[in-house]
């Protein structure tokens, strides 16, 4: 009798140091995706600089791509308190040259992921130096709004339609006032 109440018991002693180890392993990958959020910023490059009317999503150490490929990274956000603008500013790599007529525009990942600055050079002779700004910008688009727009566009177009079927069966084909339509003539 004494083994089978043991073998439940050191059964259930390993169950609980497995489980243990599965936490502390879950806590660690958690602490190690929280630390290393903040170190992706890379300062190899020239700093550019751009205002955008909003840059939802867009973080310190966002890609800055030129035509799909990373070429540098957002380094510094801040509010402009004069123009209630965002400034970026942004690293891009000593190799590229982009124009001066080049365009900055915030980008979604995908529909869930991160946004990033899409560079679109320009064609313009003269290119960017060191410390320049980049005056041709488009903010990011929200996905909330596209979809309270859209919803609401539904929405007023089906409230529409209603109304105006509900208008058509009020009224019958001849003009006569809805409750003289049913009514006949009886003795």
């Amino acid at each position: 009798m004494a083994s089978v109440t043991t073998a439940p018991a050191r059964r259930n002693m390993a169950e609980l140091i497995t489980g243990v180890a599965v936490l502390l392993g879950l806590a660690l990958m958690l602490v190690a995706a929280i630390v290393g959020e903040g170190r992706k910023t890379d300062s190899t490059g020239y700093a550019l600089h751009a205002s955008f009317g909003h840059i939802d999503g867009l973080g310190v150490g966002s890609d800055v791509r030129l035509a799909g490929v990373t070429v540098g990274q957002v380094t510094q956000e801040r509010v402009n308190p004069a123009t209630y603008k965002a400034e970026v500013t942004f690293t891009v790599r000593p190799d590229i040259k982009l124009p001066t007529d080049s365009a900055a525009i915030i980008t979604s990942d995908s529909l869930l992921g991160g946004k990033y600055i899409a560079l679109s050079p320009g064609g313009d002779d003269s290119t960017l130096k060191a410390g320049s700004t980049i005056n041709q910008t488009q903010g990011a688009i929200s996905l909330e709004q596209l979809l309270s727009k859209f919803i609401f566009s539904v929405t007023d177009t089906l409230t529409r339609a209603n109304r105006d079927a509900a208008d058509k069966e009020a009224t019958p084909a001849n003009g006569a006032a809805p409750e003289a339509a049913g009514k006949t003539d009886q003795p």
